[in-house]
């Protein structure tokens, strides 16, 4: 709270931080929260920083504000992981309404069509397999309008927002499994719960809006969990409440890249080059990975050149 103290940390600024934070600043790593429903990305993020009293967190990958689950958070110099972490393979669990198509694909915008009872009746349990099955693998998807996709350097939300109207080019986004886990027929819908393993950039609300279309009813998302980004998943997250109570990581910077990379283990000389930025022998590893010290700390982010590699970014430097 602005004007409060932080516990044995004197008085605050207006933005609820003091000169004595970075001298109590958390180690570096990843916090991993199970975002709740109703806030967006930023806002946890914001939360965070004051948790954990340091300006020092980003986030890798966004989640709408209606959807729950996990959000990947660096601390302190896992920041500079967060733009080399493999996260382009996610998880979620969602719901899917057919019978209303919204302006935004999900249960927060308008309804723009609704379907008739008797249409909902007609579709049968057959043709919602087959519109499943041909949404899955690699497909040609249509973002969202409201979506954050950048045209011209602004968010297609925002211009949606300012009152222009938004045509996004399809692109390629593989959706690796699309299963269904429960239907239930309804007077008015039909819905859906399903999970879905897909590619970064994969929208499950233009899935259930594609679904919908498909089968001549109309479809939004009802619901969105993420259960998994890349490696991290919700037996790792924590809720915001428990990180207040607790202001702990998830992972400390090597148990992320240990996690997310391949591993190797270097000598004493080896290391102390590498912290200097200078090259060191090959590894035979294909991509990028881990390099840990004798004493079992990371050091770098690494990629082979040939017969040498250089650290694509430093964690433990001299």
């Amino acid at each position: 709270m602005p004007g409060s103290a932080w516990p044995g940390c004197g008085r605050v600024d207006g933005d609820g931080y003091s000169a004595c934070v970075s001298a109590q600043a958390p180690p570096p790593g990843l916090l991993i929260v199970d975002k709740p429903s109703g806030m967006t990305s930023h806002d946890v993020v914001a939360k965070a920083r004051r948790f954990l009293r340091t300006r020092k967190i980003g986030h890798a990958g966004t989640l709408d504000p209606m959807a729950t689950g996990v959000l990947v958070l660096g601390v302190e110099r896992a920041t500079k992981l967060l733009g080399h972490l493999a996260l382009d393979r996610k998880t979620y669990l969602a719901t899917i309404s057919l019978g209303a198509a919204t302006t935004t694909d999900d249960a927060e915008g308008e309804v723009v069509t609704r379907a008739e009872s008797g249409a909902l009746a007609a579709v049968s349990d057959a043709d919602i397999d087959a519109g499943i099955a041909a949404l899955t693998g690699d497909i040609l998807q249509k973002p969202s309008a409201v979506s954050a996709v950048k045209v011209d350097g602004k968010r297609a939300y925002a211009r949606v927002r300012a009152g222009e109207d938004v045509d996004l080019p399809a692109r390629p986004v593989s959706v690796y499994r699309f299963d269904l886990l429960a239907l239930r027929r309804e007077t008015d819908r039909i819905e859906l719960d399903v999970m879905v393993d897909c590619s970064s950039g994969t929208y499950v609300r233009a899935l259930a809006r594609d679904l919908g279309a498909a089968l001549g009813v109309g479809g939004h998302l009802a619901a969105l969990r993420r259960t998994s980004v890349g490696p991290f998943t919700l037996a790792r997250a924590r809720s915001l409440e428990d990180v207040e109570r607790d202001p702990a990581l998830s992972l400390t910077l090597g148990e992320a890249v240990a996690a997310a990379f391949p591993r190797v283990d270097v000598d004493a000389p080896v290391a102390a080059a590498i912290r200097h930025g200078q090259r060191i022998p090959a590894s035979g590893v294909t991509g990028t990975y881990g390099v840990f010290g004798p004493d079992g700390g990371v050091l770098a982010l690494a990629q082979d050149n040939g017969r040498t590699a250089k650290a694509v970014v430093v964690l433990d430097p001299a």
